[in-house]
């Protein structure tokens, strides 16, 4: 068994949801889930079939997106893997709907941070043991950023006053 670390190619610091699932329908029904989830999104996915043709299969509704999402699903790797990237929209607002698609098993991120994907790999294939998401923590926060936490989730909406 060999352990590779890939990093996850990110050029304009999008959002993005790293998972696994199983069946060839993630596609469709990732792609169905998030449109009903925001009117207009765009994103693009990109899912590594595990057997068959062993093909990335793709869908979304930004080229660039969906371009992204294939080219780190490819470096990735791991069957049964799906990447989402987001443009304008907080990964908070479409994991309840993602979560509940029949075929996702698990998510392992939804970050905008520089990520990791720690893969193992064997003479049959590559999995997903997990991944690093942002840098170790510097400190513990103090009043001062508690306040500064509190004010940025009320000026961009997700709290009230």
């Amino acid at each position: 068994m060999e352990f590779k670390t890939v990093p996850i190619q990110n050029p304009d610091n999008l959002n993005f949801i790293l998972g696994q699932s199983h069946f060839i329908k993630t596609v469709e029904d990732i792609h169905e889930t998030l449109v009903q989830s925001i009117p207009g999104i765009a994103f693009g996915i990109a899912f590594c079939e595990a057997s068959g043709p062993r093909l990335v299969r793709i869908s979304g509704t930004d080229q660039d997106l969906i371009d992204l999402a294939a080219d780190n699903a490819m470096r990735i790797g791991a069957g049964h893997s799906f990447i989402v990237f987001l443009k304008d929209v907080f990964p908070v607002n479409v994991l309840p709907g993602l979560k509940q698609v029949a075929e996702v098993c698990r998510i392992f991120c939804a970050t905008a941070n520089p990520t990791q994907v720690l893969v193992a790999e064997t003479d049959q294939g590559r999995g997903i043991l997990g991944v690093v998401d942002g840098q170790a923590p510097s400190g513990v926060e103090k009043e001062d950023d508690i306040r500064k936490r509190k004010d940025f989730l009320r000026s961009i909406g997700y709290k009230m006053a």
